[in-house]
């Protein structure tokens, strides 16, 4: 039996841990927004501690709210832990092709070791120029409604930002959806992530026996997505059967990946890596590589704006640094961008405190033990990862957006400390492999951002604080900007 800090004292079972009051037959079910989920249970992890229970009709689910004893979950993937397999089940009877983060297994490890070497820094910096460009992009639409007082949906309008980006280093496809006027592709990615979360969430999978409107919305637009895919696959093929050289040096993570899947040996080794493989790992970074990086960037220009003195601090950091380049986006460099440590600090400090996966839900594969509770193998497990991360004595005024907790004394461990703590990208051998990337395109956008504008106003629909909205990815809700040309 696996163990997970095993204790002396004889073991607690899951249906004798404490748990917030439960309706007839639902259960919890009854008592969750599905766009607020994350909130609600954090609310409960609050009252009942950091160890209970919960129940989605008759079955009990394992909530830990711990990250040290979270984290050590994590580092026993995938042997020791699955993803909830609902959340696989329901992707394949949508008809979405599986890649590295619904894989498990052998398969897993086969995708993983792939996608991290297409992801690898050095081959992110090969692409930086595309890079650059899509960042240029931006700017120009932002100077055009900074000109015209446009009030900018924040959201929708770093999606753009970020799916352009993506597709532009993953399959070397311009899509261009900053200046087109019909972004195609995007508006078929923005409905897979959602209808997964809220099909994961539903106590009736009503759309097994009837479909809504919605539903044959989703169902063209996979259809749509998953065409697409094909054709970006054949042309990275052919582009490779037509230039011998690319596959020394592939100009895009497709090509890198197909690459890689061609190696002789890989479609016979366990879990192999063929065209499904990678038609599902193109799926993955363009919608992990959209919703997650553009809902940080949203979520950090809204704290900036709230506390200016941070704001202050990380614009003259940004102008300092980029001397003769500051708003210039495409006099840009991968060493500039990596060398102003006080937006490292504002980036992780908005992702400590609006992370877009604020839980995980997991399965066991075995029976184990965490703490003192015995976990039978099958349990499904909900990870609250905001809950150690807002609260004291891990940080203090856990609340407050300071992003000068993060560039404290390295003597005094607080920088390590809270980097143990707070966990936006996961932890273990399942951590992020696109995190690096994510992270440039952070540092790019607000470059560009606060070397070329001021920021007139920060806004959300009702005038109060933002509302967070749980949608696969947790996003702020209904933000909208102004801004003003910075002067010379």
């Amino acid at each position: 039996m696996n163990t997970i800090a095993q204790a002396a004292t004889p073991l607690r079972q899951i249906a004798e841990l404490p748990h917030p009051p439960m309706w007839p037959i639902l259960g919890n079910a009854g008592q969750i927004n599905k766009t607020t989920v994350h909130q609600d249970v954090e609310r409960w992890a609050r009252s009942l501690g950091k160890i209970f229970r919960m129940r989605f009709l008759k079955r009990d689910i394992l909530v830990i709210a711990d990250h040290a004893l979270l984290a050590e979950v994590m580092r026993n993937r995938p042997d020791g832990w699955q993803r909830n397999p609902q959340s696989r089940l329901v992707s394949r009877e949508m008809g979405l092709p599986p890649g590295v983060f619904s894989a498990e297994g052998d398969a897993w490890r086969t995708q993983r070791r792939i996608v991290m070497a297409s992801f690898a820094p050095g081959h992110i910096r090969q692409y930086f120029p595309q890079m650059t460009k899509v960042t240029a992009r931006l700017q120009s639409r932002w100077q055009k409604a900074a000109d015209a007082a446009t009030v900018l949906p924040l959201q929708p309008e770093l999606m753009r930002y970020t799916v352009d980006t993506i597709a532009g280093l993953a399959l070397g496809e311009d899509i261009n959806t900053l200046e087109a006027g019909d972004e195609v592709i995007q508006q078929h990615l923005d409905k897979v992530l959602p209808a997964v979360f809220r099909r994961v969430l539903s106590s009736l999978p009503y759309w097994r026996w009837f479909k809504t409107r919605a539903d044959r919305e989703l169902d063209h637009s996979v259809v749509v997505i998953n065409r697409e895919i094909a054709r970006f696959v054949a042309q990275a093929r052919q582009q490779l059967a037509a230039d011998a050289s690319l596959r020394e040096k592939p100009r895009n993570l497709l090509q890198a990946m197909l690459v890689a899947a061609d190696a002789p040996g890989e479609s016979q080794s366990p879990g192999s890596f063929d065209d499904t493989a990678v038609a599902g790992n193109v799926l993955t970074m363009l919608l992990a590589g959209e919703d997650t990086t553009a809902n940080t960037v949203a979520w950090l220009i809204y704290l900036l704006h709230r506390r200016p003195e941070s704001l202050q601090r990380l614009t003259a950091e940004i102008l300092q640094t980029l001397g003769s380049a500051a708003g210039n986006p495409q006099a840009f460099t991968p060493e500039l961008m990596d060398s102003m440590p006080y937006l490292d600090a504002c980036i992780n400090e908005a992702m400590r405190l609006k992370p877009v996966a604020p839980f995980i839900s997991l399965q066991a594969l075995h029976d184990t033990q965490i703490a003192d509770v015995q976990v039978p193998k099958g349990t499904v497990l909900w990870g609250v990862l905001r809950h150690d991360s807002v609260s004291e004595p891990y940080f203090q005024r856990p609340d407050a957006f300071e992003p000068e907790r993060w560039i404290a004394d390295e003597s005094s461990g607080a920088h390590s400390s809270a980097k143990r703590v707070a966990m936006p990208f996961g932890a273990g051998p399942r951590v992020c492999p696109g995190r690096y990337l994510a992270l440039l395109e952070m540092k790019m956008s607000m470059s560009m951002l606060l070397s070329s504008f001021t920021i007139a106003s920060v806004d959300t629909p009702d005038g109060g604080e933002a509302r967070e909205g749980m949608y696969f990815t947790m996003s702020p809700q209904g933000l909208t900007m102004r801004l003003a040309r910075r002067s010379p």
